[in-house]
């Protein structure tokens, strides 16, 4: 409870001081003060029992703080002094509670509430002035015992006992909320709250906000949490109370992570770490710091996370709190088994668990256990790991602990899955299915409904495995459009996270021949890469919706909803005559979940939808009525013209090609990921060697592998052009040098490479009386020049060679290229050719950037700011991928044609490596020459550079033509 750091507060007692004072210290929020009068000999055991009692609970040694408080209770008992007796036993009830012994702590709280309620203060002004006031202080700074207020002859100190009433129905409402009694803990803890109100205790009212948000929150109602949690935290700030503003700012964040709401997340927990560390609050800033390692392992961010708990880890010792102790290393565990280190995970839970149950924390054993399990599993012990599931699951259920009892379902029915005991795998994925549906949990609905189509597709059910795996990608979708704010790192590690779903879904799709299904959520994966890129990427239309289903998956998806309605319905007994027919049909009158549930998949209406799904794939297959609209909006106007879609599987590449004249078509070509990276290295090694004599056999290999399986359909159809859209590692060679044996592709084929974006226009359109702006870096050959870059003197001869051809001309060169007038004026010209240098770098687009003239640059992220509406053709013509030793994805040469066209501009061409001066020199010469004859696109100019490059004995080797390419619509 502690560890969620959810304060459920206790009565605070402050009264008429006659000798010393004492008081006890819940590690949760509040110092509660109590009189301890002068008791003779009595006073130095009385302050001894205090500090001791503090201290034992401070560090979770709850046993022996109720031992302590036990004996001070007798003491006091003497005294007749009512509500220091009801703050005592309140107190052990909250030990109790902590210790999971909820029928004691239920009994203790009600003892308190009924001595409460036989005070009356008003009428007693004999007894001591008993003042009832909070106190909120970081655990650790002090010990002494002080008091609020001291003896006062005044009656403003008084309270009425409906304070501590509210304090002890607080209280016992909390304890219902542990109990799973959801219902009942609202009522109390709404009951307290109006008194609170009533009485104008502001922090009671807080304190009672939390405590509703508390039992939301552990109902598994997020939303509704967060409310009463923003409550809370409105009057805290409007008390200044840092402290108690820093809690409640990272129980929001434990909150927003439940709703995979991570970037809300990451905000929140910081805030409440700043905050710990203004006040100079050790114990809070140890909760920060877990919770942040918290969020980044969902992230994936596993390093980062070890790296926070760690942190959490080595405060809790020093402040001597166990709870947080034993939760650290439970996050530690995590983290490394994340990372495939399940030796260290293992000795971190091993080390955990212990104090869990040593401090007798059920919900934190628990999850111990579990933990455990998923590293016996990764270990291939599965029995091992189903006893340590059950174990977890009793105690869940035990505790009412929804999302943990969601938890251990969905584990074993992995286990189950890797037993290949499909049946009980089903069983438990659908049970917690339901739960993290109830409670909100996208992130684990999504691994669920993933978890779901592998089980499925084993039992040879592919359309419904399909249907599972778009259900998944679909949640994990709508988690994407809630990060995009989240640094690129951050959005990349959790991309990593989720994309096997993507590439398992297309898998699947074109085993079953779905092809244009299969290109939609290809599609997508790109737009999430740029996503993860950029952030400001939408995609096109199809993309921005997500994975579109079929009308009979929407239909079995319907069926699956009123089925579930129709069986809480008849648990909560409120089925109607007709509905309980319809949940016996539904069902088969079978009783038993799992049969259930597989009754479900097999009965008659499933069947009849799955045969309908299968008829509109043949249909499909045959007609292709549903991409007709890709082949009218793109294809139609470019009918020579293929879509080349690759897929890099882990065993094979999947390729698809799309054209206006017949049904998609498909091929696998068996390579092992690896082996196709270390092909395309070896390419562009040799294409990255313009002294390299034997460039052509790599070119040859890769044109087995990616053209030669359709090479006798692009004959037949007469195609003469290849719109490419790359997946991974292939958006580093330029599908233009590969070669068939005789001649390089560029003879064969004009090239266009494209994002999402293109497709939303590909209209041919040859370019205007071209107005140019160009701009050169200039400098001297070798001479380190502005901003430590090398002079590019040709860049100079390059752009007044341009301004000769065409008179329309606006140059600058030198100091004068400068960022701003280049974002002024290039909106007033159809071309903008920028020959200087530039940088696609593989790391943040921040680190992706073209140079200018005066030393200044600009980000691919910034060119999002230009307006290029006008612009047909953006040229950089010194740029550069900067891919080092490691191959990355890609991404960032999708990136730099993806911001041009956001910006306006309809196509871009840039380079790939750099290529020598006179080398781009020549290219961009033969190339505007192409432009000058009138009448012609983008990609045949460049097609028509190239070859005469390929045919001129000193810039013939694939090094000097080939590093520049057209993405956008250059056709």
């Amino acid at each position: 409870m502690a560890s969620r750091i959810y304060f459920f507060t206790i009565a605070c007692l402050t009264a008429l001081i006659i000798g010393a004072f004492g008081m006890i210290l819940p590690n949760d929020v509040s110092l509660v003060t109590i009189e301890a009068r002068t008791l003779q000999t009595q006073n130095g055991e009385v302050q001894k029992l205090i500090v001791q009692g503090n201290q034992e609970y401070r560090r979770s040694d709850y046993k022996k703080a109720i031992q302590s408080w036990q004996k001070l209770l007798e003491m006091y008992k003497g005294e007749n002094n009512l509500l220091r007796e009801a703050s005592l036993i309140n107190n052990m009830g909250k030990a109790y509670r902590n210790l999971s012994e909820y029928k004691l702590a239920l009994e203790l709280h009600q003892q308190s509430l009924s001595i409460c309620r036989k005070v009356n203060i008003q009428k007693d002004k004999s007894q001591a002035l008993i003042t009832f006031k909070i106190f909120y202080k970081k655990l650790i700074e002090s010990q002494q015992a002080f008091a609020y207020h001291q003896q006062s002859q005044d009656l403003n100190q008084q309270l009425n006992s409906l304070g501590c009433q509210a304090e002890a129905l607080n209280n016992i409402g909390s304890v219902y909320g542990d109990l799973g009694d959801f219902h009942k803990s609202i009522d109390l803890s709404e009951q307290a709250l109006s008194i609170f109100r009533q009485i104008g205790d502001r922090m009671g009212e807080a304190r009672a906000l939390n405590s509703l948000g508390i039992v939301y929150d552990y109902a598994g109602k997020f939303r509704e949490s967060l409310i009463f949690y923003q409550q809370a935290l409105t009057i805290f700030k409007q008390l200044d109370d840092r402290l108690n503003e820093a809690k409640i700012l990272n129980n929001l964040a434990l909150v927003q992570r439940n709703l995979s709401q991570y970037q809300q997340a990451l905000s929140l927990s910081q805030q409440s770490l700043a905050i710990a560390k203004q006040i100079n609050d050790l114990q809070g800033e140890g909760n920060s710091l877990g919770t942040l390692g918290f969020i980044y392992r969902y992230l994936g961010q596993n390093q980062k996370a070890i790296s926070f708990y760690k942190q959490s880890l080595n405060i809790s010792k020093q402040v001597e709190d166990r709870q947080s102790e034993g939760l650290s290393l439970n996050g530690i565990g995590l983290s490394y088994r994340n990372l495939g280190q399940f030796e260290l995970s293992l000795k971190s839970y091993q080390q955990s668990l212990p104090i869990f149950r040593q401090i007798g924390d059920l919900q934190s054993e628990a999850n111990a256990l579990n933990n455990m399990g998923n590293v016996y599993q990764n270990l291939g012990q599965y029995q091992s790991a189903i006893d340590l599931y059950f174990q977890a699951l009793s105690i869940k259920q035990k505790i009412k602990d929804l999302q943990g009892q969601a938890r251990s379902l969905n584990n074993l029915g992995n286990a189950y899955n890797n037993l290949n005991q499909y049946a009980g795998a089903i069983d438990y994925y659908q049970k917690s299915l339901v739960i993290f549906r109830q409670i909100g949990d996208r992130e684990a609905e999504g691994r669920v409904l993933s978890s779901f189509g592998s089980v499925i597709s084993k039992l040879n059910q592919p359309e419904l495995a399909i249907l599972f795996y778009k259900q998944s990608v679909n949640v994990r979708e709508s988690i994407r459009k809630d990060i995009r704010g989240l640094s690129q790192t951050e959005q990349k590690s959790y991309l990593a996270t989720v994309e096997k779903t993507y590439r398992d879904l297309a898998d699947l799709l074109l085993k079953q021949d779905r092809i244009l299904e299969a290109q939609q959520v290809l599609d997508l994966l790109k737009v999430q890469e740029l996503g993860e890129y950029l952030r400001n990427v939408r995609g096109n239309n199809q993309t921005a919706q997500g994975i579109d289903l079929q009308r009979p998956e929407q239909n079995i998806i319907a069926l699956a909803s009123e089925l579930n309605t129709l069986q809480q319905k008849d648990r909560d007994n409120k089925l109607s005559e007709a509905q309980q027919q319809r949940l016996a049909q539904l069902v088969q009158t079978e009783r038993d979940q799992n049969k259930q549930f597989n009754s479900f998949l097999n009965s008659p209406e499933i069947k009849k939808l799955i045969a309908e799904l299968r008829r509109v794939e043949e249909q499909q297959n045959l007609n292709l009525a549903s991409y007709r609209k890709l082949q009218k909006d793109v294809l139609s106007q470019v009918p020579n013209a293929v879509l080349l879609y690759p897929l890099i599987l882990d065993d094979r590449l999947e390729l698809i090609i799309i054209n206006a004249k017949t049904p998609p078509l498909r091929r696998t070509v068996k390579i092992k990921r690896e082996q196709l990276n270390q092909e395309i290295v070896d390419f562009l090694s040799d294409l990255r060697d313009s002294g390299s004599e034997d460039v052509k056999e790599p070119a040859k290999k890769l044109y087995k592998l990616l053209i030669q399986p359709f090479e006798a359909e692009l004959q037949e159809l007469k195609i003469d052009t290849i719109i490419y859209a790359p997946d991974g590692q292939l958006r580093y060679i330029p599908l233009s040098a590969l070669h068939d044996g005789k001649q390089w592709l560029v003879e064969r084929y004009r090239i266009n490479n494209i994002t999402a974006e293109s497709l939303t226009s590909f209209a041919p359109k040859p370019l205007a009386k071209p107005r140019i702006f160009a701009g050169a870096f200039g400098g001297k050959s070798g001479d380190k020049t502005r901003a430590g870059f090398d002079g590019l003197p040709a860049t100079i001869t390059e752009v007044q060679k341009i301004a000769s051809l065409f008179p329309n001309t606006t140059t600058l060169t030198e100091v004068s290229f400068s960022k701003q007038i280049t974002a002024t004026k290039a909106n007033s010209h159809t071309i903008l050719h920028l020959a200087t240098h530039g940088e696609l770098s593989v790391g943040t687009p921040e680190d992706s950037f073209i140079l200018f003239g005066n030393g200044e640059k600009a980000t691919i992220r910034e060119i999002q700011d230009w307006s290029l509406s006008n612009v047909d053709l953006v040229i950089l013509s010194a740029c550069q991928s900067g891919i080092g030793s490691k191959l990355g994805t890609g991404v960032e040469i999708l990136g730099l044609g993806y911001q041009m066209q956001a910006a306006g501009a309809r196509v871009a061409i840039a380079s790939l490596w750099k290529v020598n001066d006179a080398g781009t020199q020549a290219l961009m010469e033969a190339f505007y020459g192409e432009l000058q004859k009138g009448n012609v696109t983008v990609t045949e100019a460049l097609r028509r550079a190239q070859v005469s490059l390929i045919k001129s004995p000193k810039y013939n080797h694939p090094n000097y033509w080939s590093a520049f390419f057209a993405i956008g619509n250059g056709l």
